[in-house]
């Protein structure tokens, strides 16, 4: 095992640094993640500013005014490090089941131990899964979620195509991701802090690798008009996109069309 480790890109101070084009880019991927697990949290409202209590919230504010009145039983949350939507979800939708989906254990562990005293916790499950095989049959979720998780797959269209295969026709697909601000003058303040700041933020805390993964992984994702084109590809039909926070991050929603085929309709 110790030899495999030791073939991903790491960065001067040995913490995992996955480069996309490496075979073993997914591994590295969980390894990072396993890496940064314990300090999560506490770094993201750092270097968010706080602005990341702000944007799940909005992002289920988008979700009402977008999805068709009804029922939502089924949730499933996917790379739900530490379980803030899935709780937040669960609390959203009081009668509701939801999955907490993660292929790092220790981030799993850490969702478990943050939300212990949660009244939602007895309604949410978490388990250990990949979002580019889901262990679930065809149909069986009202509504999947994810936040930053679309720039850590190898293949993006896989895992869209995953989520569209186990939401019900007409259930909704909901991802907040990190996105490029939409004013140009912004974008390049932004690039400044996000390119620069944070990765010496986490040089700091002992994680140099992880935070200049994150920048490059920005890169690496698809515009908003590519990925809402990916989404009508994976078998999505109506598709809006909500920006926050002057675009530094964008809530997709997209609803499953009657089947697995591309719909022809977005806004």
């Amino acid at each position: 095992m110790a030899a495999a480790e030791a073939t991903g890109r790491r960065a001067e101070d040995g913490s995992p640094y996955p480069d996309r084009k490496q075979p073993s880019f997914q591994r590295d991927i969980q390894q990072m993640f396993t890496h940064i697990a314990e300090g999560y949290d506490g770094f993201d409202h750092i270097a968010s500013v706080g602005n990341d209590f702000v944007w799940r919230p909005r992002a289920l504010w988008d979700l009402d005014r977008f999805r068709a009145p009804g029922p939502v039983r089924r949730v499933l949350d996917l790379g739900c490090g530490t379980g803030d939507l899935a709780v937040l979800v669960a609390r959203h939708f009081p009668r509701s089941a939801v999955v907490g989906l993660d292929f790092t254990r220790a981030m799993l562990k850490k969702a478990t131990v943050r939300h212990g005293a949660a009244r939602e916790l007895p309604r949410v499950a978490f388990g250990q899964g990949t979002g580019l095989q889901l262990p679930f049959a065809d149909a069986a979720f009202d509504l999947v979620t994810n936040a930053f998780v679309m720039r850590n797959f190898a293949d993006l269209g896989l895992a869209l195509r995953e989520a569209r295969r186990v939401l019900r026709p007409g259930g909704v697909f909901l991802t907040l991701e990190i996105t490029e601000p939409t004013s140009p003058t912004f974008r390049r303040l932004f690039h400044a802090y996000f390119d620069r700041f944070v990765p010496w933020l986490g040089a700091a805390v002992g994680s140099a690798g992880p935070y200049r993964y994150l920048p490059e992984s920005l890169r690496s994702l698809p515009s908003r008009p590519q990925l809402v084109e990916a989404m009508h590809r994976a078998g999505f039909f109506r598709i809006e996109t909500h920006p926050q926070s002057l675009g530094i991050v964008t809530t997709f929603l997209a609803e499953a069309g009657p089947s697995n085929s591309a719909g022809s309709q977005s806004r």
